[in-house]
C-alpha cells in the first residue's frame, strides 16, 4: 500500500466528516466500529474531496452516491472474524496458552487509520476488540505472568506509559476515537504486579506515568482554582467537591458528540427517546470510561438507556482504585510529595466511608451527588474497597454477606442484582469482577467464600469451552448453560481478561485445595 504522512489525530476530522456520518447512518456494517477502524487507501483530504465531487455529480443526475462502492474503492475494511481457533485442546489452560499467540499484536505501523501506533508488542482482548484496552490489560497480565509471559506484560505496561505521554491519559484503547476518555485507573495495579521485574530506569519511567495518570484524573479544568482552601464548583471534569469539602471522582468525557465507533446507535437512541442530545452523548461516553457500558448503575430508569446519568454518579470502584493510585504514589515518593499523596489517600478513604458505605443497605453503593443520596443498585463494585484493602473488618463482613446472599449465583458473582437488557447487569458475570471479589475476600480471610466463587466461575468457563471450544468475554452466571447476551454487540471470543483471570484462579485453587 502506498505510504502517506498520517497522525492518529487526522482521524478526528474524518469522524466529523459528512462521508463518515453517511456511511455509519446507512448501516453498511453490522458493527459501527468496523468503519471507524477502516484503513484509508489514500490521504484523507483526497478521499473527502472525491466524495464531495461524487455527491455533486450524483445530485446533478438525480441519484444517490453508491456508498458501498465508494467505501470498497477507498478503504480497506478490517477482518470481522471473532478471534479463536479451530484446534482442539485437552484443557482450557492449553487453549489459553495457544490463544496468547492469536491475540498478540507486534509493534504497530502507523497506517492511514484510527490506530494510535504502539512501539511494543501487546495482547488484544479478541473479536471486535482488535487493539489494546486499558483495564482489560491488567487482568490479562495476571494470566501472562502466571503462564511465564512476564515480558509481554511489561511491554504492555510500558505501552501505556508511552500512550499517556502521547495522548495525555491512558485512553480506553489505542484508537483515535478513544482519545477523550480513559478507563478504570489500574496503572498502579499494573506497576505493583510487575515492579520486581522492572529495571530502575523502567521504574522511573512508569512512576512518572503514574503521576501523569493522577494529574489527569484530578485536573480541575481551565480557569478553576485547585487550592484545597478555595471553593470549587461542585463538579469540574472528573473531580467533584462535596459540600463538606471532600473530593471524590466521577467518570467523564469532554466530547458531547456520538461515539464514532457506535455512531448510528447513539444517534438512534437519542432520537428515539428524545433525550437532551449533548447530555446523553457525554453520559454514554462517561459510561464507556467506566468500563461498565452499560449498566443500571448509570440509569435513573433501569430499563431506559436514555435515562443515563453517569456524570452525576460518584462510583465506588473508581474512587477505590484512585485510593490505590494515591497509596502507590505515596510509596514511591518522599518528603512533601509523599505527604501530598498519603494525605490525599486518607481523605479519599474517609469520604468513601462517609458517602458510599451503608451498613443498613449492606455494603458500598454509588453516590448520586446532585441529590446527595446513595443509589440503590447492588453491584459487584462494592468488592473493590476490599480488593484495595481499606474497608474495616465490620465493613468487609457486611460486603461478604451481600456478595454471598445477593450476588453469588450458580456460575459466579453476578454484575448487579438488577435484571435489564444491559450487559453489565444480571444475569451476566465478568472476569474482572470475579477477580476483585475473590482477592478482596482473600485479603480479609474469607477463604472459603473466595474458593467457592473461583470454583463456580471456572466451572462455567470450562462447561462453555467443552461445548463451544472458545472462551468468552462474559458469561450468564445465573443460568450458566445459557450464553450471555445484552449490550450493543454479540458476545466476543478470545478473550483476554477471561484467559488471565482463569489462569490466576487455577493458580490459587491449586494451592488452596491441595
Amino acid at each position: 500500500m502506498q505510504s502517506f504522512t498520517h497522525n492518529w489525530r487526522d482521524c478526528l476530522s474524518f469522524f466529523a466528516s459528512d462521508l463518515f456520518k453517511q456511511v455509519q447512518m446507512a448501516a453498511l456494517f453490522a458493527d459501527s466500529k468496523t468503519f471507524a477502524d477502516a484503513v484509508l487507501k489514500s490521504d484523507l483530504q483526497t478521499i473527502l474531496d472525491t466524495f464531495t465531487e461524487e455527491q455533486r455529480r450524483a445530485a446533478k443526475e438525480g441519484v444517490e452516491v453508491d456508498l458501498q462502492a465508494f467505501v470498497a474503492t477507498h478503504f480497506e475494511i478490517p477482518d470481522a472474524d471473532n478471534a479463536t481457533t479451530d484446534k482442539q485442546f485437552a484443557s482450557v489452560a492449553q487453549y489459553i496458552e495457544f490463544m496468547w499467540e492469536v491475540l498478540t499484536r507486534t509493534p504497530d505501523t502507523q497506517h492511514q487509520d484510527s490506530l494510535i501506533a504502539l512501539t511494543r508488542p501487546y495482547i488484544v482482548p479478541g473479536g471486535r476488540f482488535r487493539e489494546i484496552y486499558y483495564w482489560d490489560s491488567y487482568f490479562t497480565a495476571l494470566g501472562l505472568v502466571d503462564a511465564g509471559h512476564t515480558a509481554m506484560a511489561v511491554n504492555m505496561l510500558e505501552n501505556f506509559i508511552d500512550i499517556i505521554n502521547e495522548v495525555g491519559c491512558v485512553p480506553n484503547g489505542n484508537r483515535a476515537y478513544y482519545h477523550s476518555r480513559s478507563q478504570p485507573p489500574v496503572l498502579a495495579l499494573f506497576y505493583d504486579l510487575l515492579k520486581d521485574e522492572l529495571t530502575e530506569e523502567q521504574k522511573r519511567y512508569v512512576i512518572d506515568g503514574l503521576k501523569k495518570e493522577y494529574a489527569f484524573w484530578m485536573q480541575s479544568g481551565p480557569g478553576n482554582a485547585t487550592s484545597a482552601q478555595t471553593q470549587m464548583p461542585a463538579a469540574t471534569l472528573r473531580v467533584v467537591r462535596l459540600p463538606c469539602g471532600a473530593v471524590l471522582n466521577r467518570y467523564f468525557d469532554t466530547e458531547p458528540t456520538p461515539r464514532p465507533e457506535s455512531y448510528r446507535e447513539d444517534i438512534e437512541t437519542a432520537e428515539r427517546y428524545g433525550a437532551n442530545k449533548e447530555d446523553f452523548y457525554r453520559n454514554v461516553r462517561a459510561a464507556c470510561e467506566s468500563g461498565w457500558d452499560f449498566s443500571s448503575r448509570w440509569l435513573s430508569d433501569p430499563q431506559q438507556l436514555a435515562s443515563i446519568r453517569t456524570t452525576e454518579i460518584l462510583p465506588v470502584d473508581l474512587n477505590a482504585l484512585l485510593v490505590s493510585l494515591e497509596q502507590t504514589l505515596a510509596s514511591v515518593t518522599e518528603g512533601a510529595e509523599h505527604d501530598y499523596y498519603h494525605g490525599a489517600a486518607k481523605r479519599r478513604i474517609q469520604a468513601i466511608q462517609t458517602y458510599l458505605f451503608s451498613e443498613q443497605k449492606g455494603g458500598y453503593f454509588d453516590f448520586h451527588f446532585p441529590s446527595s443520596q446513595q443509589t440503590n443498585v447492588v453491584s459487584a463494585a462494592m468488592s473493590v474497597p476490599l480488593f484495595v484493602g481499606f474497608a474495616d473488618k465490620s465493613q468487609a463482613q457486611t460486603v461478604q454477606n451481600t456478595l454471598r446472599s445477593t450476588l453469588l449465583r450458580a456460575g459466579g458473582i453476578v454484575t448487579t442484582a438488577s435484571t435489564t437488557s444491559q450487559q453489565w447487569d444480571s444475569p451476566n458475570g465478568w472476569a474482572p469482577l470475579q477477580l476483585f471479589a475473590v482477592e478482596g475476600l482473600l485479603k480479609y480471610h474469607f477463604n472459603r467464600e473466595a474458593v467457592e466463587i473461583m470454583q463456580r466461575f471456572c466451572r462455567t468457563i470450562e462447561a462453555h469451552y467443552a461445548s463451544s471450544g472458545v472462551l468468552l468475554e462474559k458469561y450468564n452466571v445465573c443460568e450458566p448453560n445459557i450464553r450471555a447476551g445484552g449490550g450493543e454487540y454479540d458476545v466476543q471470543f478470545g478473550f483476554g481478561w477471561t484467559n488471565g483471570v482463569y489462569i490466576r484462579f487455577q493458580k490459587y485453587l491449586a494451592t488452596m485445595i491441595a
